[in-house]
């Protein structure tokens, strides 16, 4: 193995516990580590025993260790972690600084709603509940699933309750109360609220009794209907509790960590146990890593809690040399005791074997590009303030030429891939010139047909400016729906080029678009939307125009009014074939009489 490194430096480093930093020859730094014995450490590096896969790509880079000598090991821990946030190393771990955990909240206000949020720390000042938290985005947001399905509590937004007059549609296929207009009591409304924390909380056997109290009371008063309604409810609450906690009762609240390693890359998977029950999981996964997985392990743990609530006791899959210290670190952070164990038997120890098992599965499923769709859709948004998981998009976009054969299309995103099956053309029909007033008339046609079938996207997003969110959102309200997001997207000039050309993303309530770095993930995936949307109307604007053309040039044959045109090109398919046709094949026409064909004839022989 070539390498820069001049290993006679070896004897020259000190004894003493510190940080060192392993630099290439334009000085970068490549790896920061933590050592007891700093000579000691660095030599391992050298030795042929050390059979790791990315040393063999770190050694040969390396021009010059560099060191810093400190008082203690929980001083060389702390240092580590600040050099690696601060240099970023390649060959180290590094968190990225987001917010990892997804939480349910119950907010503090007269009339609560329960929504999706994410944190790293819980806000101190926050009188509203929390629940969770839900690392795994998808877990979240069937358990909210769940809830807006069994409680009807409101889910629009502070703006859209203050403002309303009469019901939405949830209010009709009873999925809300309704106390916007107050078509129900405070008390009956917190009743709910009261019986969803208790849910979240994992007393959902408590819930039940409560509700076969009431509907034994409404059956008493013979208000069989009421208590039809608790005992469905009672069915699907068992039918839920039975398939989403896994239970174990020596877990009562811990996260339990694993490591899976495959060559260079590694996966950490963490499993979050909340009042006995496994509430959801997580996994971090790495590249290039040189760290063995005990330094792999200290940093992780040193990373990622003092940023995130972290739970009493954190389970470990191999024993740390430091985990005094660590522990010291993390309890001082999260200002209450935290505990970290390294079980050899027993429960607990099976606990990390099931945290095992899903690192590697995760591992497994990370060749899949379901995650990174998923990730993307939830950053959205996160971006665009939407209030609900956009895994169903609907994009329309109005296609015309100087307001000449104006059409209409629509197409369908589902968990982030082009749904073919729901696409959707129209014809636009009103008299009103302009993009806004043929957006209205499509959109309405859409949505009230939508609103029989009662199925809405999460977000309908439309290829236009602040002047087409507008219509967009004026016929959301006139047909009084309220659960669906709206977004806008327009390219500079409104050109449909290729390339990186500045884009405006507008959302309700906000004057100003939102904007997107050129080379954003979040930005390609609208481009990605918006522009097959514009390609299929386009397309569509193309054969009706086309369409359109040649029955006017068949309207100039004598004889062969609009009706007969029609059926022409019905049998013909189109008018090169019927450039192509002879006597026979239009005598076979019962519509066309002979004066018709000898006309036809004549225009077909013009052609040639």
């Amino acid at each position: 193995m070539l390498m820069a490194f001049d290993k006679k430096k070896l004897t020259s480093y000190p004894k003493s516990p510190g940080v060192y930093l392993m630099k290439d020859k334009k000085d970068n730094i490549l790896y920061v580590g933590k050592a007891k014995n700093l000579r000691s450490r660095i030599k391992q590096y050298f030795s042929t025993r050390d059979e790791r896969a990315t040393l063999s790509f770190l050694i040969p880079q390396i021009e010059d260790i560099e060191t810093i000598v400190v008082t203690s090991e929980k001083e060389a821990l702390l240092l580590e972690n600040t050099l690696i946030k601060k240099h970023k190393p390649k060959y180290n771990i590094l968190l990225k600084d987001d917010k990892t955990f997804i939480s349910l909240q119950i907010t503090d206000d007269k009339w609560p709603m329960i929504k999706l949020v994410r944190y790293k720390k819980r806000p101190e000042k926050d009188k509203s509940h929390y629940f969770g938290p839900y690392t795994n985005a998808r877990a979240a947001r069937q358990t909210l699933d769940l809830i807006s399905y069994l409680f009807p509590l409101r889910q629009c937004s502070d703006i859209e309750f203050e403002n309303r007059s009469r019901p939405c549609i949830l209010y009709d296929i009873k999925r809300c109360l309704a106390p916007c207009v107050e078509k129900c009591t405070h008390e009956k409304y917190m009743d709910y609220v009261e019986k969803v924390e208790k849910l979240l909380k994992g007393k959902d056997k408590q819930v039940l009794k409560e509700l076969e109290k009431k509907m034994h009371e409404a059956s008493e008063k013979l208000l069989f209907e009421e208590a039809d309604s608790y005992k469905q409810l009672i069915h699907q609450i068992k039918h839920v509790t039975q398939v989403q906690h896994v239970d174990n009762q020596k877990a009562k609240e811990c996260d339990v960590l694993a490591i899976y390693r495959h060559l260079s890359t590694v996966v950490i998977a963490q499993l979050l146990y909340r009042n006995f029950k496994l509430v959801g999981s997580n996994h971090f996964t790495f590249s290039n890593i040189a760290s063995e997985d005990t330094d792999l392990l200290a940093s992780f743990l040193l990373q990622h809690y003092p940023e995130h609530e972290s739970a009493k006791e954190i389970i470990i899959p191999i024993n740390l040399p430091n985990k005094k210290q660590i522990e010291e670190i993390l309890t001082k952070s999260a200002k209450k005791k935290i505990s970290i164990t390294y079980p050899k038997r027993g429960e607990k120890k099976k606990l990390l074997l099931l945290a095992k098992k899903n690192a590697k599965a995760i591992f497994d499923q990370e060749k899949d590009q379901r995650s990174h769709r998923e990730k993307i859709l939830l950053e959205l948004q996160e971006k665009l303030l939407l209030t609900r998981f956009p895994r169903h998009i609907d994009c329309f976009d109005i296609s015309h030429i100087a307001q000449t054969f104006p059409v209409g299309a629509k197409i369908s995103f589902i968990n982030g891939l082009k749904d073919r099956s729901k696409v959707r053309f129209f014809k636009v029909k009103t008299k009103e010139m302009g993009d806004c007033p043929a957006l209205r008339h499509v959109l309405k046609r859409h949505f009230i047909r939508l609103k029989e079938e009662n199925h809405f996207p999460d977000l309908l997003m439309i290829d236009g400016a602040k002047a087409q969110l507008n219509a967009a959102l004026d016929v959301l309200k006139e047909l009084d729906i309220a659960s669906v997001d709206v977004i806008a997207i327009t390219k500079e000039k409104a050109l449909h080029t290729k390339g990186l050309t500045k884009e405006k993303v507008y959302i309700p309530e906000k004057k100003d678009p939102i904007e997107f770095s050129s080379h954003s993930p979040l930005l390609f995936f609208l481009q990605k939307v918006r522009d097959e949307a514009h390609r299929v109307a386009i397309s569509f604007h193309r054969k009706t125009r086309e369409k359109k053309t040649i029955k006017t040039t068949l309207i100039d044959i004598p004889g062969i009014g609009p009706t007969k045109s029609k059926k022409l090109l019905q049998a013909f398919k189109s008018i090169q074939n019927l450039k192509k046709a002879k006597r026979q094949d239009l005598e076979n026409l019962a519509f066309l009489t002979k004066k018709d064909i000898k006309n036809i004839l004549s225009y077909i022989q013009s052609f040639k």
